[in-house]
């Protein structure tokens, strides 16, 4: 299958998740993770309106942003998700490129979003990322630091915290992970109850290609979704 195929097939998963979360469409935005794949692959999508795009690392996102500003042929603009581990070292690139920056773990890198941010005079939305599996081999912060950290970041002028994301385990039945869905969204709706200034909670990014369908019913508003749309990844060539 092509990646627009791909992208289609996946497209009417995520409506038939929703219908049977009695959820509407628009509630969930589709997140193309486009990591180590060629431009060419993402321009494919651009005719169906795909503008929501998630990349891992700054300097392909940075690279790919401004190539297809250069080309001057996406009307409207290009949305980039960074959703992977973000140094702060990188930080400068990326604020001005990314349309929301996903994986926000400590009060050090918020603080340096918030520097950056202020220097280029944007207010960049994040999410605070929760390891709610509690796995070692993730980043993000536990469930029981999230409201702290939150309240941290929250004080910081050119941020805005619009939610949360979570990383869940790699399991062969998506049902396993349900759980680790639904405790992220009951977190959600708590820190949502205690009315913190600039923390709007009405962004839950969970899900990817083996379990966004449970994500969505569960409560995803963004789905990342890679390999399910550009097929598997060789990381070999990178």
């Amino acid at each position: 299958m092509s990646v627009c195929e791909n992208y289609q097939d996946v497209e009417k998963k995520v409506t038939e998740a929703c219908k049977r979360a009695g959820r509407a469409r628009e509630e969930v935005t589709l997140i193309a993770v486009s990591k180590t794949k060629p431009l060419s692959m993402i321009e494919e999508l651009l005719p169906l309106g795909v503008r929501d795009f998630g990349e891992n690392k700054v300097q392909e996102l940075t690279q790919k942003a401004e190539t297809l500003v250069q080309k001057e042929v996406v009307k409207p603009q290009v949305r980039w998700h960074m959703i992977g581990h973000l140094q702060r070292n990188k930080v400068k690139y990326l604020v001005d490129k990314a349309c929301m920056i996903h994986s926000v773990d400590s009060l050090r890198l918020a603080e340096e979003i918030n520097k950056e941010a202020g220097k280029k005079g944007i207010r960049i939305p994040v999410l605070i990322e929760v390891n709610v599996a509690e796995e070692e081999s993730k980043f993000g912060v536990p469930m029981e630091d999230a409201e702290k950290l939150i309240r941290q970041i929250a004080v910081l002028p050119w941020i805005s915290i619009r939610g949360l994301m979570t990383i869940a385990p790699y399991v062969e039945n998506p049902e396993e992970n349900r759980l680790i869905f639904r405790n992220l969204r009951n977190l959600s709706v708590d820190i949502q109850g205690k009315s913190i200034d600039n923390v709007t909670m009405d962004v839950l990014s969970m899900g990817m290609t083996g379990d966004y369908q449970v994500a969505i019913e569960e409560g995803a508003t963004h789905v990342r979704v890679g390999t399910g749309i550009f097929g598997e990844r060789n990381y070999s060539l990178k």
